[in-house]
């Protein structure tokens, strides 16, 4: 052989090299774009999982507040009834006194089926992020020791806080502390 074949032969040894490097190459950048493509898609299909998720539940939120806004301004027409009662035992007429009385226990029975409840505050320990402190008197120190305006939580938001009295302690202790 001579010189001129064995370099045409080292040639074509190198471009059909060349040629399957160039084809094996294609075949990786595919199963690597291919792979690209199912992590895109099951990202996708995760955004959109998550996505739907959050919609039902801000979907169940909206539903489950929606009603926020009549209940508040029902509140003070459930104080009107509550003085009303309050003043009606000097009435004369108790058919009428039980009719009001009943109106009342059938709206507050409603609007607690719809999850508006009232805040128990009476003797407990002063929190500001249900009571507002309307005045202090004598009594124990940081305990509401009088209801002034019930307060109401619709399910597990405050709608409107108790307004309170609160204790700032005894006269006698502080006396007895000087």
């Amino acid at each position: 052989m001579s010189e001129k074949e064995k370099k045409g032969k080292q040639e074509e040894e190198q471009i059909a090299e060349e040629d399957q490097c160039e084809e094996e190459q294609p075949v990786q950048t595919d199963k690597e774009q291919a792979e690209q493509y199912l992590a895109n898609w099951q990202r996708s299909q995760a955004d959109f999982a998550n996505f739907k998720k959050r919609t039902e539940q801000e979907r169940g939120e909206f539903a489950k507040f929606a009603n926020s806004l009549l209940m508040c301004n029902l509140l003070p027409v459930i104080d009107d009834f509550e003085r009303a009662l309050d003043t009606s035992s000097e009435a004369a007429d108790s058919g009428w006194v039980e009719g009001i009385e009943l109106i009342y226990r059938k709206m507050l029975t409603e609007l607690e089926n719809r999850g508006l409840f009232e805040i128990d505050a009476y003797g407990k320990d002063f929190d500001p992020n249900f009571h507002q402190a309307v005045l202090y008197e004598e009594g124990e120190e940081g305990k509401v020791i009088e209801e002034l305006q019930k307060g109401y939580m619709l399910h597990d938001r405050l709608l409107r806080p108790t307004m309170v009295k609160v204790g700032k302690g005894n006269s006698d202790t502080n006396k007895e502390d000087k």
